[in-house]
């Protein structure tokens, strides 16, 4: 058997959001321990929750939403590779997945450790390292954050690099336990109407000869 990794946090009342966005919450319509013959419950909460998938959408007022999004470069070989204390990932630290020829590409930075409380300086991408990685013709990008920007930029330059670029990109994963190298990718958007977002169920299989 292949192993998986799950690369997506669960998803509870307690998960932390965005300052200012909708945070989780589940209400119960229907409780078999309450007598129902069924349970039955509805979510509320933001769609940019835990590890999920962003639509062009969200950060450019021409971009298609999420039911739009090409699904291609969500499933495929990806390389995770690790950059630790650094504010910023910069171009010279794009080189090394860049030379593994994978066009999808995780980075585990470890500064967004814990998934119930929000801190503010995770690390984030510059614009110029995501430009080195369009021109090397990768199709999607990840992080274990919440953002591709920094916590307190407007202009969200990595964003729109994303957009020029054509780049998917993945926030919110969990890559703590992942050992840098390659791997098979499948992280799946659902199909949102209208959407800026969608949650995904992110993992990584090893890959076999």
């Amino acid at each position: 058997m292949t192993k998986i990794f799950d690369i997506s946090p669960t998803i509870s009342e307690s998960i932390a959001v965005w300052p200012g966005d909708t945070p989780m919450r589940r209400e119960i319509l229907c409780d078999i321990k309450s007598g129902s013959n069924i349970d039955l419950s509805t979510l509320h909460s933001t769609v940019h929750i835990g590890a999920h998938a962003d639509a062009p959408r969200h950060y450019h007022p021409e971009g298609v939403t999420i039911e739009q999004v090409t699904l291609a470069p969500y499933i495929g070989p990806c390389f995770v590779h690790s950059i630790i204390g650094r504010s910023l990932i910069e171009p010279e630290d794009c080189q090394k997945p860049i030379a593994s020829g994978m066009k999808r590409i995780l980075f585990r930075t470890d500064s967004f450790p814990d998934q119930d409380h929000f801190n503010e300086n995770f690390t984030a991408f510059s614009p110029e390292a995501l430009d080195v990685l369009g021109r090397a013709g990768v199709i999607l990008v990840g992080i274990d954050t919440p953002s591709v920007d920094p916590f307190s930029s407007k202009s969200l330059p990595a964003h729109q690099m994303l957009r020029k670029y054509g780049i998917a990109n993945l926030e919110g994963l969990i890559l703590s336990q992942v050992q840098d190298g390659e791997y098979e990718l499948i992280a799946l958007p659902l199909k949102l109407h209208g959407f800026d977002a969608s949650p995904v169920r992110a993992v990584l299989r090893e890959l076999t000869s």
